[in-house]
C-alpha cells in the first residue's frame, strides 16, 4: 500500500539546543526528516531513469510517506512497509512499541549502524534497542520465519567515512 519512513528525533548531543521549531507538522520534522530526502534525491540521481521515474511516481502519489516516530503510539500499520531509519538510538521500550504496531501484512526495516550510537549517556551496542532486538528476535526459526538480521562488513558512504570509523 505504502511505504512509511520515519527516524528517532535525536539531537546530536542528546540534548536539545534547537528550541521550538514554528509551523506545522512537517516544518517542524522536516530537519529531521531531510536525510530521507536527500536519500530518495540519491537513488534517483545514480540507479538509473526507470528508477527514477518510480521513485518519483511513487512520491508524487503518496507512496512513500515520512512521519514522525514520536507519533506512532496507538497507529496500526496494515499493508505496509515500515522503514525505521537509525534504530540504533532507539530504546528496548521504543523497539517493542514499533514492532507491536505491525497490522497483517506489514514489514517493518530498522536500519542503524551500532557504531553510531548518539545518545551515549543512555544507550551502548549493548542496550540500543536495535541490539536488543536482534539478540531476543533472530534465531527463532523454528518458530517463526518473519525475522532476519544483516550485518554489513563495510562503510558505504565514503572512503573517508571508513576511515574517521576505524580510526575515531
Amino acid at each position: 500500500k505504502q511505504i512509511l519512513i520515519t527516524r528517532p528525533m535525536v539531537h546530536l548531543e542528546d540534548q536539545d539546543k534547537m528550541g521550538f521549531l514554528p509551523g506545522g507538522i512537517e516544518e517542524k520534522t522536516g530537519p529531521w526528516m531531510r536525510p530521507i530526502s536527500e536519500a530518495l534525491d540519491f537513488l534517483k540521481e545514480t540507479t538509473g531513469e526507470r528508477n527514477r521515474k518510480i521513485i518519483e511516481g511513487m512520491i508524487e502519489k503518496k507512496k512513500f510517506v515520512t512521519e514522525p516516530l514520536d507519533y506512532i503510539r496507538g497507529m496500526s500499520y496494515y499493508r505496509c512497509i515500515l522503514i525505521i531509519d537509525e534504530a540504533q538510538n532507539l530504546t528496548p521500550h521504543q523497539v517493542k512499541t514499533i514492532i507491536t504496531r505491525a497490522g497483517e501484512g506489514t514489514k517493518i526495516i530498522f536500519t542503524g549502524d551500532l557504531g553510531q550510537i548518539d545518545l551515549r549517556r543512555r544507550l551502548d551496542r549493548r542496550s540500543s534497542g536495535l541490539a536488543y532486538a536482534i539478540n531476543r528476535m533472530v534465531g527463532h526459526e523454528e518458530e517463526c520465519k518473519m525475522v532476519a538480521a544483516t550485518n554489513f562488513k563495510e562503510t558505504v558512504r565514503s572512503p573517508l567515512a571508513k576511515f574517521g570509523e576505524r580510526v575515531l
